[in-house]
């Protein structure tokens, strides 16, 4: 049953990080107006969200319209979190100008991206010292950290399959970056997608297009054309024609109803799933949206 609403509220950022997989940067399309958001948290307590969270790209490059969306869900008693990578901490003086209206405001949960994709020295980075100034405040706030893909010595890892470290997601940009030379596994190990709840989502993405993503890319539905509460009501997974052969066996039953895009080994579940979803954008097109989020811009 959904319970939470997790806003892209724009698909700028100021950083292109290797990892990011949603290819988002400087000169990505999609922001929300506070009339759309408006809009949406309507439509979300309608389908009885609880909890809504403000993401990216980077949600701080909208502050004005991030602080009235976070009004605007208090007073409705919803739940608020935001991820940020923090790029306006430049000194606590400067943090706590941008904190403490979201203390006056009183959210849940700020959580800040700080590892080696977002800055050279993570001990010493905006950050650090965001989440430092967030604590000192009495904000409930914690670290996102992603360490980068490294392949593990034999014996930590299961016999006869290589097993990648750090806490990459390889979709996205990723798949660009970050394959490198790591090794790969045999299309038909990937059986299951374990990162996404498929069958009942409990949360979703939503973007300023109006999609309604259950992985990023991978949309539901459209509230812009249909409501939220009717999208979810409606929500047939086995009958979609991507997330159907995902339930049925992963992204090697979506290989074999679709074919393999490139090869046949793959880093990790994701890697082959999103391969397979961007060679069938064009195929369906309402199903695999936006473009910009595979990489494409047209």
């Amino acid at each position: 049953m959904l319970k939470g609403l997790h806003f892209l509220l724009t698909y700028q950022c100021l950083y292109e990080c290797d990892h990011c997989f949603l290819y988002c940067g400087p000169h990505m399309e999609g922001t929300f107006t506070i009339e759309q958001v408006e809009k949406a948290i309507v439509q979300g307590i309608e389908a009885g969200i609880e909890s809504i969270y403000i993401e990216g790209g980077e949600p701080f490059l909208y502050y004005p319209v991030m602080l009235e969306t976070l009004r605007l869900a208090r007073k409705l008693n919803l739940k608020t979190g935001i991820v940020t990578n923090c790029y306006w901490a430049n000194s606590e003086r400067d943090a706590e100008l941008w904190l403490k209206p979201l203390v006056e405001i009183g959210i849940d949960d700020l959580s800040v991206s700080n590892d080696e994709f977002h800055s050279d020295d993570p001990k010493h980075s905006p950050a650090q010292t965001a989440f430092e100034v967030a604590k000192k405040l009495g904000m409930p706030s914690g670290s996102i950290c992603i360490d980068k893909p490294i392949v593990l010595p034999k014996d930590k890892g299961r016999k006869g399959e290589p097993v990648i470290g750090g806490d990459v997601v390889f979709k996205g940009r990723a798949v660009e970056k970050l394959i490198g030379d790591l090794p790969r596994r045999k299309f038909d190990c990937f059986t299951e997608c374990s990162q996404e709840e498929l069958a009942n989502p409990g949360r979703v993405h939503l973007d300023p297009f109006g999609e309604v993503q259950v992985c990023q890319g991978l949309s539901v539905g459209n509230i812009w054309k249909t409501p939220l509460a009717k999208i979810m009501a409606d929500y047939e997974p086995e009958k979609h024609p991507i997330i159907g052969p995902l339930l049925k066996g992963g992204p090697a039953e979506l290989a074999r109803e679709f074919g393999l895009p490139e090869g046949d080994s793959y880093v990790s579940e994701c890697h082959l799933c999103y391969l397979i979803r961007k060679k069938l954008i064009d195929k369906f097109p309402e199903y695999l949206c936006p473009n910009q989020v595979y990489g494409i811009n047209k």
